[in-house]
């Protein structure tokens, strides 16, 4: 391909393509401002004496995600009221803009985050602090296509500059927001066939959301027969004359009489992580476990060059759990560590297996958020609590089968979440190639 050399030595642009405010695109392509592309109406401020628990959806900026609409507890006006309010009905295809939030890049509440209306949400009612756009040309695909320009890096950047207050309490002006520069092909087939390919890959990716939803939906099932004896695992179910083994009342209820319950705190040992002061973090050294490190909100790690007792560290494949604000256990996947005081290492006694305590942790810890007032946020347990907390073993053999049974189905989700985070990368190369024009779908104009 030949090239346009503006500078010596610099700049070197395609033949066919021009640079603009945006980046090089080709030359039969323009450069729009988002304002200039679409109609809009802000949503209404609803009154709370008029919520209802049945009636027409009313949609909330607190309603959405990055990724969509919440059904999380939904608001509604009663049919009659619904009436009155028509003009601000939202339909599928609609594009949802909030005004308010959080600065970049907190991407579920971000100010100015872009939603797309599924069918499901047609003829809800858009509340304040959002926008209802629609785009003005009809051609086919439109929406998503300008929704994907809203998914760019260069559009949270953009965000970056232009919102107001601070990083939890943001806000954007509609005049600021529709300065937004868009690229787009003149010919309409060329921004069909570029949202064609990229709904192709949401679809794909839906798609395996949904599967990796599903798997972990019979995972928690799975585990919820397999860890209260109500399934049992063949080798496990028969006596040696054939025969079915029966079950025994307990204090957790009926449960396979070849089963004991016993607490956690004879089961394993509850071992307390260390408080430590500022002056005691160093640059090197043996890395220290926080709470952030083991849910990826952070990857930064403090040191410590401290000499503590041995139970104080922890190792590759050890049990922790997480017991303050952030609930649950962990399997270890790190090198030798320390960990902090919000955490405690698990040491199973003998008998007892450390695969098979996890998932009984793990099955605990869902309860507990499902139960939880806070929805599974800002959750504390003791460690006497922990301690004295019944829980059903069967034997060590019957431990170790069904943590193998639910390890390999923990296997089949994480390469689905693989799988997933692949296909996300390729969505975003493709974003980058298509909507720039450096990857032509269809031939415009200057190259026909």
């Amino acid at each position: 391909m030949s090239v346009e050399v503006t500078e010596p030595g610099l700049n070197l642009i395609p033949a066919g393509y021009k640079q603009t405010e945006v980046g090089v695109i080709p030359e039969d392509w323009k450069c729009y401002s988002f304002g200039d592309l679409v109609d809009y109406k802000k949503g209404y401020a609803f009154k709370s004496d008029e919520y209802g628990k049945t009636g027409i959806r009313i949609i909330r900026v607190s309603d959405t995600s990055y990724s969509g609409i919440k059904d999380d507890s939904p608001i509604f006006i009663s049919d009659k009221l619904a009436k009155l309010y028509h003009a601000w009905s939202i339909k599928e295809g609609d594009l949802i803009f909030s005004t308010v939030g959080s600065k970049p890049p907190m991407y579920d509440s971000l100010v100015g985050k872009a939603i797309y209306v599924t069918k499901k949400y047609e003829g809800s009612l858009l509340n304040q602090n959002a926008v209802r756009i629609r785009a003005k040309s009809k051609t086919e695909g439109i929406q998503s296509l300008l929704l994907n320009h809203f998914r760019t890096e260069r559009y949270i950047d953009f965000i970056e500059l232009i919102f107001r207050g601070n990083a939890n309490q943001a806000s954007i002006t509609l005049e600021n927001l529709f300065e937004f520069k868009i690229p787009l092909p003149r010919l309409e087939k060329e921004q069909t066939a570029i949202a064609n390919a990229l709904s192709d890959v949401d679809a794909l990716i839906s798609e395996l959301e949904k599967l990796i939803a599903k798997k972990q939906a019979i995972k928690t099932a799975t585990m919820q027969q397999l860890l209260t004896g109500r399934t049992r695992l063949p080798q496990f179910a028969l006596r040696e004359d054939g025969s079915k083994k029966s079950t025994k009342p307990s204090e957790l209820g009926e449960i396979p009489v070849d089963w004991e319950v016993v607490t956690l705190g004879t089961a394993s040992s509850f071992i307390n992580g260390r408080a430590y002061s500022l002056h005691e973090w160093e640059n090197s050294g043996t890395p220290v476990i926080r709470l952030q490190n083991l849910t990826g909100r952070g990857d930064e790690y403090y040191y410590s060059n401290l000499q503590l007792p041995e139970k104080q560290y922890c190792k590759y494949g050890d049990l922790l759990f997480m017991w303050s604000a952030t609930f649950g256990p962990v399997i270890w996947r790190g090198p030798k560590a320390i960990y902090h005081y919000h955490i405690w290492k698990i040491a199973c006694e003998v008998g007892y297996s450390q695969s098979y305590l996890f998932y009984l942790l793990d099955d605990m810890t869902e309860k507990l958020k499902r139960s939880s007032s806070s929805g599974g946020t800002m959750l504390h347990v003791t460690k006497e609590k922990m301690e004295s907390t019944k829980a059903a073993f069967p034997s060590y053999e019957e431990q170790t089968a069904i943590a193998s049974i639910l390890s390999d189905m923990d296997a089949e989700i994480q390469a689905l979440e693989q799988r997933l985070g692949k296909t996300r990368q390729i969505k975003q190369g493709m974003m980058q190639e298509l909507l720039t024009g450096k990857t032509r779908l269809i031939k415009g104009e200057a190259h026909g």
